[in-house]
């Protein structure tokens, strides 16, 4: 057995080798090596060739590449910026006018993409013009669609939820259908966020020019709703219908992308070779972080780490508020440092057999966990959807996309304080649809 001195010096290590810039999957699969030789020595690194083959292949992990390719479909066909513009119509009453296109847009196309990072992209990319041409806070912009971004990894389909599924073996339908109500209860909090503020001051909702649209117009526009509301509703559907596990599920969301983009003449050659080849880049680097995650997973079970820690976490009695208000506070450090897949990678090793040994669901922790990561992608200085609006955007300084996350940033401790006071809020829905 291995002293819970040397653990602390593993992870100091570990956090060490991340900060000097190594690949994650790589310092978690030398961390590892590492651990397995001092326990053990070269003879049981014999079977890491056969334990890695019946992890990876698994059918399963089959669903992020599809997940993956179905978002970059959507994105590449143009029917994103379409399902943007139809949005835009029926939310310009509220106090903020545009800014809540921005949140209503993410958490469609959350609900489609399964990434934080396309969403991200994909609405700034749409977005930015419009708001620059009426006057908008840039900074407020800036804000709502970096935060709205985040929705992307807790609506389900998730690749986070799917990831944390295959490694703690829990069911990736109850995960999806436990972030639903999570979701929307964070996209409300956003919309709430945005009225109150535009109410005390108006100017951050532009100079109130721009044509409101016509009805007839609205209603035309809306049949660009439509297609994304079935691709959702054919997954969640096809799953909870019991009729398609969740990678089935996501073959499904992949044809029915296919066709829709052919209905909007927009499934062409170059559109196909430009999402599969994103498609190939991103899978790759989730795969050999995963690899590295089991590898690591695997070393400590064999030297016993998950029991040591959670006999410690026991003998210390503490009650699970203060259990959880130490894990927010774990993971507001770690996202200072580590991006979201790392963070969750890292850490879920150690901390799931803690948390099941205190008593938590793991279907609450999972979405817990999603929600920890979406505070790691607005989180300097490494949080990525500061990054990526801000490169979109392209002037100024991300200052201000960091200031203009912030009331969004207490939006998401909220949704935390929430979920842990009421964890029905996340375990309800999977136990009513068993």
């Amino acid at each position: 057995m291995i002293s819970i001195g040397i653990i602390v010096i593993g992870f100091l290590c570990v956090l060490g080798l991340l900060l000097l810039g190594l690949h994650v999957g790589t310092v978690m699969a030398l961390t590892a090596l590492a651990g397995v030789l001092y326990g053990f020595g070269p003879a049981l690194l014999n079977s890491m060739g056969n334990l890695m083959w019946g992890q990876m292949n698994s059918f399963v992990l089959t669903a992020i590449p599809l997940y993956i390719l179905m978002g970059e479909i959507l994105v590449n066909s143009r029917i994103a910026e379409r399902m943007y513009r139809a949005l835009t119509d029926w939310v310009q009453w509220l106090p903020g006018r545009l800014l809540h296109s921005n949140i209503a847009s993410s958490t469609m196309f959350s609900a489609i993409s399964g990434s934080s990072v396309a969403t991200a992209a994909t609405i700034s990319t749409v977005a930015f013009p419009t708001f620059r041409a009426h006057g908008y806070s840039e900074r407020w912009v800036a804000g709502s669609i970096a935060s709205g971004a985040t929705l992307g990894i807790l609506i389900p389909p998730s690749i986070n939820l799917i990831i944390y599924g295959a490694i703690t073996d829990t069911s990736i339908g109850a995960l999806f259908i436990a972030g639903i109500i999570p979701g929307l209860l964070l996209a409300s909090f956003f919309v709430i966020v945005i009225a109150v503020a535009a109410t005390i001051w108006p100017s951050i909702a532009g100079d109130g020019s721009g044509s409101e649209p016509d009805l007839s117009g609205r209603w035309k526009r809306l049949i660009d709703l439509i297609g994304p509301v079935v691709i959702f509703a054919l997954i969640i559907g096809s799953i909870y219908g019991g009729w398609a596990t969740p990678t089935e599920a996501a073959a499904v969301g992949v044809v029915a992308s296919l066709m829709l983009a052919a209905y909007y003449r927009k499934l062409t050659f170059a559109m196909l070779n430009d999402s599969l080849l994103t498609t190939i880049r991103i899978t790759a680097i989730i795969l050999f972080v995963l690899m590295g995650a089991y590898f690591l997973n695997f070393a400590m079970g064999v030297l016993g780490i998950p029991d040591q820690v959670a006999s410690v976490i026991s003998s210390m009695d503490v009650s699970p508020t203060v259990f959880v208000l130490c894990l927010v506070l774990l993971y507001l450090v770690l996202g200072c440092f580590l991006d979201a897949l790392a963070m969750m990678i890292t850490t879920i090793p150690v901390l799931f057999p803690v948390v099941v040994a205190v008593g938590f669901d793991p279907v609450w922790f999972g979405v817990f966990i999603v929600i920890m990561c979406e505070l790691a992608l607005l989180t300097p200085p490494v949080g990525m959807n500061l990054y990526i609006v801000q490169g979109v955007r392209n002037r100024g300084q991300i200052t201000d996309v960091i200031m203009g996350v912030l009331p969004f940033f207490i939006s998401i401790l909220s949704l935390v304080a929430l979920i842990t006071v009421f964890p029905q809020i996340v375990t309800w829905l999977p136990e009513t649809l068993k």
